[in-house]
């Protein structure tokens, strides 16, 4: 039902329209996705054809789909990784919205992942001179700082795990010595961690950010930033992983440096404290099993 959506948001719509088409444009329906914690969502129908809508509290979460949107342009500049085009953002009274193109989906063509694969590999080779973004954004609902850092330990520590720890701390949810460890694990990643130049990265590749278009793979919710590339391949690891022919792709055209396995947990402390902070201390126990894995 289009009542659905707050009044708000579809005066906004139709006049986004009237002036950029110059034509009257219906909204029909609304048919409202499954899931979302953060944002209201669903497959706009109108006059016009069907679109993608997300929207929340503009308080809550000031600029998110505005950093969304940019992030979203920034990948389909590099034309790698396929994204769904935005067609505005805005505000409405209270709230913030989001519409883009909507993907509708099929069987997965045989190589759907072995697709991906191929398109993260050119995507990563995109870079930058330095490590970050000139814009922040967020991983989830929190702020993700993406100030700029020449390496990437100085960007990872100082932009990634510290704002979280200081964040657990403030609400004693980890203790001394669990900080404690954490500064030992910080000067291992020097050691540990390859050095490359600057990927420009999704910064949120799971399963669920992977949608099926027309049975080709397509992203969507990026977090992007540039990082190291072995932080995006470990994280679609942490969630159960995707398809083996995404990983035998991805290495054929962009192999990782030997023993990426022994350190790719490292990399996924950071999801694991954003986890810790959104949806329970519970993920801490993994945190600690790592830490005491490289201590």
């Amino acid at each position: 039902m289009i009542d659905r959506v707050p009044f708000p948001i579809r005066e906004s719509i139709a006049d986004y329209f009237l002036q950029a088409v110059q034509a009257v444009v219906t909204l029909i329906n609304f048919r409202a996705a499954a899931g979302g914690c953060i944002n209201h969502g669903g497959e706009l129908v109108t006059s016009r054809g069907n679109y993608f809508l997300k929207w929340n509290d503009k308080k809550k979460f000031p600029g998110m789909f505005v950093a969304e949107a940019k992030g979203l342009m920034l990948l389909s500049k590099t034309e790698t990784v396929q994204t769904p085009k935005v067609v505005t953002t805005g505000e409405a009274d209270r709230y913030q919205f989001i519409l883009m193109e909507f993907f509708d989906a099929d069987i997965q063509s045989e190589t759907y992942w072995s697709t991906l694969g191929k398109q993260l590999a050119k995507l990563h080779r995109k870079s930058n001179d330095y490590f970050g973004l000139n814009h922040d954004n967020y991983i989830g609902s929190l702020v993700q700082k993406n100030d700029a850092a020449d390496s990437w330990i100085q960007f990872f520590i100082s932009k990634r795990l510290e704002p979280l720890l200081m964040q657990l701390s403030s609400s004693n949810s980890i203790d001394v010595p669990f900080q404690q460890s954490m500064q030992k694990i910080f000067y291992r990643m020097e050691e540990l961690f390859p050095v490359e130049a600057p990927s420009l990265l999704h910064g949120d590749l799971w399963s669920g950010n992977v949608i099926n278009h027309y049975g080709a793979p397509a992203v969507i919710d990026p977090a992007v930033y540039y990082g190291h590339r072995e932080a995006e391949i470990a994280f679609t690891k942490l969630f159960g992983g995707f398809d083996i022919a995404f990983y035998e792709a991805y290495s054929h055209y962009s192999p990782l440096e030997a023993g990426f396995e022994l350190r790719q947990d490292l990399y996924n402390v950071y999801p694991l404290l954003v986890h810790a902070i959104l949806f329970g201390n519970s993920y801490l126990l993994q945190v600690k099993r790592i830490i005491k894995h490289f201590e």
